[in-house]
């Protein structure tokens, strides 16, 4: 799937990035929490987020995520298109909720196989 087709499949519209909407993507992850998008993302990803902040971006750079999807009608300031050009990864804002998107993209055939392991029950 191409971030073309995630950006008609959300009805996003392209915020940066725009030369970048033929790559591939490979995986997706949903999340606000940082730490859980670098313990389980998988490369050529894309994230969807609310999480309006320039670490985002330099998160998705450390993780090979090529896309932000920011959710919940959330735009990106001028200041995180600034780190998103700098850093090619393209960013898409979509009025839909992450739930719903994340059920878009999974249903087009698009997901995260990550296996996230069960938590230990205290004794």
């Amino acid at each position: 799937m191409t971030i073309n087709d995630i950006r008609e499949l959300l009805s996003a519209r392209v915020c940066a990035g725009q030369t970048l909407l033929s790559n591939e993507v490979e995986t997706a992850c949903g999340s606000d929490d940082m730490s859980d998008v670098m313990a389980y993302i998988k490369k050529r990803a894309v994230l969807l987020t609310g999480m309006l902040d320039p670490e985002v971006v330099r998160t998705a750079k450390m993780m090979d995520i090529i896309c932000i999807v920011f959710v919940r009608g959330k735009s990106p300031t001028e200041e995180i298109i600034k780190v998103a050009e700098e850093m090619n990864i393209a960013l898409l804002a979509t009025n839909l909720k992450m739930f719903q998107s994340c059920g878009i993209l999974y249903s087009a055939g698009l997901c995260n196989d990550t296996v996230v392991p069960e938590e230990k029950e205290s004794e």
